[in-house]
């Protein structure tokens, strides 16, 4: 489904960014693209993106070092609300890791 989204465009633009991250915190509406995000982030979360593509998890990876790097006050609220435990983030700790230093 989100193959054709083009993430360098969302990433680098603001505009289309914030909407997104607004979304997944209910924080504002949510376009079609966004909620259906919305939707599956904590399946995603649980199951290590057990039904996402190759293309899908290397977007994933993406998204998550652009917010570490540049929108790490987002990033800390989205893990508070998808991951308010840890457990998600100690789960993934390696892979936090390596898209940290990428």
């Amino acid at each position: 489904k989100y193959d054709n989204v083009d993430l360098d465009e969302i990433l680098e633009n603001d505009h289309l960014l914030i909407p997104y991250i607004k979304c997944t915190l209910d924080e504002g509406k949510c376009a079609p693209d966004a909620k259906e995000l919305k939707e599956h982030i904590q399946e995603a979360l649980e199951t290590g993106c057990a039904k996402c593509t190759d293309k899908q998890k290397e977007g994933t990876r993406r998204v998550i070092a652009h917010l570490i790097k540049h929108k790490n006050a987002d990033w800390q609220k989205l893990k508070a609300k998808y991951d308010p435990e840890g457990k998600y983030a100690k789960k993934y700790e390696k892979e936090l890791e390596e898209v940290k230093n990428a």
